[in-house]
């Protein structure tokens, strides 16, 4: 029979628990940002959108081949929120989350999408602060509008905006943002 008594003090127990989850919660969120050190330069899952240049001649076929979405928002409206998205990368985001879920939730979120070379997000869900895109556009305005902001952005020397979720982002990174972006919405686009 154990009399050591102090051992199994309830104080001590909980103590012993809490030590051990954050030994654990520690091992395990070091080996997620190890796996993400080493996985982050994973190609894009979507070879339409490996690089700027395939992008764009993604965006050109649409001109003689268009297609369409199976839901949620119309292709037009897919190329507008994209070419937002790639305007506010250069000129300033209208609204942004909070500094410390930039520096924390925002920049682990882009860190693990970079590393599976895969966005996922509400594909209907607008920028904050946007302005709201209306449906039924003409196809090739929106076409046009993407390809100019890929454009301005490919030509872009200075320094870019802080992401409204991710934080600070260098060109390389933004670029692959940018691209992930469009394949994660073309994942709903087909002949129709």
């Amino acid at each position: 029979m154990n009399t050591d008594t102090k051992n199994d003090h309830p104080v001590r127990r909980t103590r012993r628990a809490l030590l051990t989850g954050g030994a654990l919660l520690a091992g395990a969120a070091a080996a997620g940002a190890g796996y993400v050190l080493t996985h982050s330069d994973q190609p894009i899952a979507m070879a339409d959108f490996s690089d700027l240049p395939r992008a764009m001649r993604t965006l050109e076929r649409l001109r003689t081949t268009p297609l369409r979405t199976r839901s949620g928002w119309d292709l037009a409206q897919v190329l507008h929120h994209s070419a937002q998205s790639i305007e506010y990368s250069l000129d300033g985001f209208p609204q942004l989350k909070p500094a410390w879920f930039r520096a924390s939730v925002g920049s682990m979120a882009f860190a693990v999408f970079s590393a599976r070379g895969k966005m996922s997000h509400g594909l209907e869900e607008p920028i904050p602060g946007a302005p709201a895109i209306a449906s039924g556009q003409p196809l090739d305005a929106a076409v046009e509008h993407l390809m100019s902001a890929l454009g301005r952005f490919g030509r872009h020397g200075l320094a870019l905006a802080s992401h409204f979720a991710y934080g600070a982002l260098s060109k390389p990174e933004y670029t692959r943002a940018h691209l992930m972006h469009l394949a994660n919405h073309w994942e709903l686009v087909d002949a129709g």
